[in-house]
């Protein structure tokens, strides 16, 4: 897709919002790409690096004439800067944005916006425990998935429009209504962060000299702890209630695994072990073909003309 856009405006240039921004430069997505933020040195990097084509600090004046706004802000912002930014969008506008959690944002946003203007929630599934415009690349979303989560009245073509935008960026587009991404990704991306944030809270009583021995296992397996604080406390607060549940699984399936350790049944800890692998290559397989998921389906798969 080339020049599909004539603006588009990115407001908040972290790690997501800035390879939105580099993405659709490099891509040729739109003939301008304007990008707002009320850091000055971001500004100044972005365009210094080509980021973008026009930089902004004023909200009004950046969103102004954008045929596509993309919200980067951080999840608990995002009602409040669309709200300063809805005046200034024109008919016709879309927007969309990179939470991590749909539900309380297709409950707000959609009132926030004049008549004639459509919000289509998106959550590109791509991401760094490292933040920051410094860390943003053109290529993130190549390859990664990218979850829409329309309202059931929004037209159509208007989700097809966004989705044309993600699949340009390189992404693969999904469709998912607000409250099945925020139960489905409480699963494979809320959950494992909290684990690990808790394995980090308790590397506090690990024996003196443990650090030395880390090995790659670990640092695979902590490497997201190291996530930025006030982002996920946003995330795993706006999605506690999907969360909860699959916490308390885990923490079943602990207490299982540690009655059976104390009991020392080896065999049985081996069955443990066995049913876990199978668990996740099922998983990875039905992700590759659909399998038992067939509610998986690209949205490009389901274009829609009529509004």
């Amino acid at each position: 897709m080339t020049r599909a856009f004539g603006r588009i405006a990115v407001v908040g240039l972290g790690l997501l919002g800035g390879s939105v921004a580099k993405a659709a430069k490099s891509r040729g997505i739109a003939e301008t790409v304007v990008g707002v933020t009320r850091r000055p040195e971001t500004l100044e990097a972005a365009l210094r690096t080509g980021a973008v084509d026009l930089a902004s600090s004023d909200l009004a004046e950046g969103v102004r004439g954008a045929e596509l706004l993309v919200l980067g802000t951080p999840l608990f912002a995002m009602p409040a800067v669309l709200g300063k930014a809805a005046p200034h969008l024109g008919a016709g506008a879309l927007v969309t944005d990179v939470g991590s959690v749909k539900g309380i944002l297709a409950e707000r946003l959609p009132g926030l916006l004049p008549e004639g203007v459509s919000y289509v929630g998106a959550h590109p599934m791509a991401g760094s425990h490292q933040s920051g415009f410094s860390h943003a690349t053109a290529d993130l979303f190549e390859g990664a998935a990218c979850i829409l989560s329309p309202t059931p009245h929004t037209p159509r073509a208007r989700v097809a429009r966004v989705a044309e935008f993600w699949t340009a960026l390189g992404a693969r587009v999904l469709e998912r209504d607000p409250a099945a991404h925020d139960a489905q990704v409480a699963w494979v991306s809320h959950v494992p962060h909290a684990i690990a944030f808790a394995f980090a809270h308790a590397l506090s009583k690990a024996p003196r000299g443990a650090a030395e021995l880390r090995g790659s296992g670990f640092r695979d397996f902590t490497r997201i702890a190291l996530s930025d604080p006030e982002l996920w406390a946003e995330i795993l607060v706006s999605n506690c209630k999907a969360v909860s549940g699959p916490l308390r699984e885990v923490g079943e399936q602990l207490a299982r695994l540690g009655r059976i350790l104390e009991a020392g049944d080896a065999e049985a800890a081996e069955r443990f072990i066995s049913a876990a692998r199978e668990h996740l290559t099922r998983g990875a397989d039905d992700a590759r073909s659909g399998g038992e998921y067939p509610e998986i389906q690209a949205v490009s798969k389901r274009t829609a003309t009529k509004e």
